[in-house]
């Protein structure tokens, strides 16, 4: 660019000169002066990003006495709209007026047509600094854009990391809700068969019959059968969108919190299950969200995992209460262990990841419910109040 603009000065200002030669308007000392100050103005465009203000105090007797100077006279004046601020251009400005204007008046053979001379003076200085500040507009312009630009970059990544953070919570709460709860009753069905056969080792009970080894070894089969086929429908639902084939559903149903409960009498786990539902509400369950039914079951769910890991044998109430419009309440409540911490049943203590009702909590809020654990009187209870239209 400054070779360029350089270049075209020099050439411009040649022919300028020879036109002006030609016509008469510059004699005597001026001719001969003129060559040398346009050089003086052309050379100065190479300074003129770092010395904005030197080159146009430089190059004003140049444009003033010099028609060699015009062309390298509007890229300065035009640099100073550019790059000064705008009370200095306008200063300097001002400053080629006052000198152009009247120059008519200092060069031999020139003051002619003083009119035609004002006007060409300051049509030229006004149309160099407006293409001055026009370009400037134009960076300024981009320079903004540019920052929105990066901003938006940066509130996307933002987002991104956000949306990537709430994916991954969600996947480790629905994990923990699934997994949790089939483990730990293969924890309690395995610890059951190490404590009796230590048992018998000791002397201290009879020994396990051939039925009641199979029924356990069956019943621990059947539990991790369904631990591997609910870690299936997780898997198979992350890959859906990978193109592994057509979504599984996991949103399990409250009509289901009877299965649970089921499962966890059949570890021994002495569980009071009852349905509080207002009169003709358990029709309208049907039309629950199925968020809501999810929701309901993780409750539940992880009501009876935490009592089965910190309470072992101790009872357990379920209740389901409610109706339209006065909301849906889940409620499971055990008497809280002698000491505090994860109690040990016959198998040892069964180790948690101590998140799970964070995660519920969470999730029951994102439902517009919100879930509440007290430990008062020897008997912790969890509830979790869901919304449920009247409609």
């Amino acid at each position: 660019m400054d070779a360029a603009l350089f270049c075209a000065a020099v050439l411009l200002g040649m022919v300028v000169v020879g036109v002006a030669k030609e016509h008469g308007a510059v004699r005597g000392w001026a001719a001969q002066l003129d060559p040398l100050l346009g050089l003086v103005a052309c050379l100065a465009l190479w300074w003129r990003r770092r010395f904005p203000l030197a080159v146009g105090l430089a190059g004003l007797p140049a444009v003033t006495l010099a028609t060699s100077a015009l062309p390298a006279g509007a890229v300065i004046v035009a640099n100073l709209a550019l790059r000064l601020s705008r009370r200095d251009a306008t200063a300097l400005l001002a400053a080629y007026v006052a000198c152009m204007v009247p120059s008519g008046l200092l060069l031999p053979g020139a003051g002619a047509d003083l009119w035609s001379d004002t006007v060409f003076s300051l049509t030229y200085l006004a149309a160099a600094s407006a293409g001055g500040y026009a370009l400037r507009a134009r960076r300024e312009l981009l320079a903004r854009l540019r920052e929105d630009a990066e901003r938006a970059a940066g509130e996307h990544e933002r987002r991104l990391a956000d949306a990537r953070r709430a994916e991954r919570q969600a996947i480790a709460r629905e994990m923990h809700d699934v997994l949790a709860h089939r483990v730990s009753l293969l924890s309690v069905h395995a610890g059951a068969l190490v404590y009796r056969t230590r048992q018998a080792q000791a002397g201290a009970g009879p020994a396990l019959s051939g039925a009641e080894v199979a029924e356990s070894a069956e019943v621990i089969k059947g539990n991790a059968h369904e631990a591997l086929e609910e870690l299936r429908e997780v898997l198979s639902l992350l890959r859906a969108d990978a193109g592994g084939g057509d979504p599984v559903s996991l949103l399990p149903r409250i009509e289901e919190i009877a299965g649970l409960v089921a499962d966890a009498r059949a570890t021994g786990q002495p569980v009071d299950f009852r349905t509080e539902l207002a009169a003709g509400a358990a029709d309208a369950v049907g039309l629950l969200r199925p968020q809501l039914h999810r929701t309901a079951y993780r409750v539940a769910q992880e009501g009876l995992t935490n009592a089965r890991k910190h309470a072992p044998g101790a009872p357990v109430g379920l209740r389901l209460a409610g109706g339209p419009g006065s909301g849906l309440t889940v409620e499971v409540r055990n008497e809280l262990p002698a000491a505090p911490g994860p109690a040990a049943g016959p198998g040892g203590a069964i180790p948690g990841a101590g998140a799970g009702l964070a995660g519920l909590a969470e999730r029951v809020r994102l439902d517009g419910g919100a879930l509440e654990h007290t430990a008062a009187g020897g008997t912790f209870t969890l509830r979790a109040r869901l919304p449920w239209p009247a409609g």
